[in-house]
């Protein structure tokens, strides 16, 4: 009884403790945002284009709002009784969401923060920052980006531990020992496809990452500057960790490689793949035709291409998981 309850009290305390984390790390974001919603510009420079994009930017900012608020319910979630009885979809969806669009922040601002401080700038600076293309003064990507990486950590780390507790048995084992199943022909089409449809989002962004405008609309063509080329290269990497992951899956046969790992990169790498997809396509709907942010033709099948995968992966590892669980009950 002792022992149980002294090994207990650390459990809590480490779920507390980054709960708690998680929800400092939301605060500055929260705080901006709501500050712009009610009007402030603070943060936004002069010549930026946010001055300028009026209601648009008001309900994207009210949308990042609710987003953000969407993090510290599954923060609590994680680390309270309740969630426990939460059904997995309604888990599962929305953490596999903030996993993408998180997953590249993390990834990819600390390669943009080392490279700005080798240049003599800062991260979102374009090229300097007294630019007239610069939408957010320097202190608030730092501000901002480094609360999301805390965020992801900390939240990340809760839903590891949550996992690993509720649904640990579905991820047992390893690929070469992985049960015959009657769906294993639709499994390996489903990651040929994946795989397949991988290499046009890897393809496009390990263009722009090197730097070639070609498919780019004017607006993104204009604003192409290194810390954009690392974002599409860190794009470059989660299209492979799913293409990767996916196959591993479908056809993989060593017994030496745990189950684990290809959903691992799976999950990560189709999250960004489809949150980032369907995040820049969401922000611009509201562009009209003529305008420099319009999506070229490149843009937008990139981005579909990139929502499809996710939603490929998504469906696929449902019926997979759920294939697991009920071979267990049976």
């Amino acid at each position: 009884m002792s022992t149980h309850a002294t090994r207990a009290v650390p459990a809590h305390t480490t779920r507390t403790v980054l709960r708690v984390t998680t929800l400092a790390a939301c605060v500055p974001y929260l705080t901006l945002k709501i500050a712009w919603i009610a009007g402030s510009r603070i943060g936004i420079p002069e010549g930026s284009a946010l001055r300028r994009d009026g209601n648009s930017l008001m309900a994207l900012n009210a949308l990042t709002v609710l987003m953000d608020a969407a993090v510290i319910v599954l923060a609590f979630l994680l680390t309270r009784p309740w969630g426990q009885r939460v059904p997995s979809w309604l888990l599962a969806l929305p953490m596999w969401c903030a996993t993408g669009l998180l997953a590249p922040i993390v990834a990819v601002f600390p390669a943009q923060t080392l490279a700005a401080t080798v240049r003599g700038g800062a991260p979102g600076d374009g090229g300097g920052a007294g630019s007239p293309d610069t939408l957010l003064a320097p202190w608030v990507w730092s501000l901002v980006y480094t609360g999301f990486i805390v965020q992801a950590l900390a939240l990340g780390t809760l839903f590891v531990l949550y996992a690993r507790e509720r649904w640990a048995h579905l991820w047992r084992g390893r690929i070469g020992t992985l049960p015959d199943s009657p769906t294993r022909s639709a499994r390996r089409l489903t990651a040929a496809a994946v795989a397949v449809l991988s290499l046009l989002p890897a393809t496009t962004h390990l263009l722009w990452a090197s730097g070639s405008t070609t498919g780019l609309n004017a607006a993104r063509a204009a604003a192409t500057d290194l810390d954009s080329r690392l974002n599409d290269a860190g794009y470059v990497l989660f299209a492979l960790l799913t293409a990767v992951g996916a196959l591993t899956l479908g056809y993989g046969r060593s017994r030496r490689v745990p189950l684990l790992l290809p959903l691992a990169a799976t999950w990560i790498g189709s999250g960004a793949l489809a949150g980032w997809g369907g995040w820049l396509t969401l922000t611009t709907l509201s562009v009209s035709a003529g305008d420099p942010k319009l999506p070229s033709p490149l843009l937008s099948l990139t981005y579909a291409v990139q929502m499809i995968v996710g939603m490929l992966v998504a469906v696929a590892g449902a019926h997979f998981f759920a294939e697991r669980e009920a071979a267990r009950c049976a």
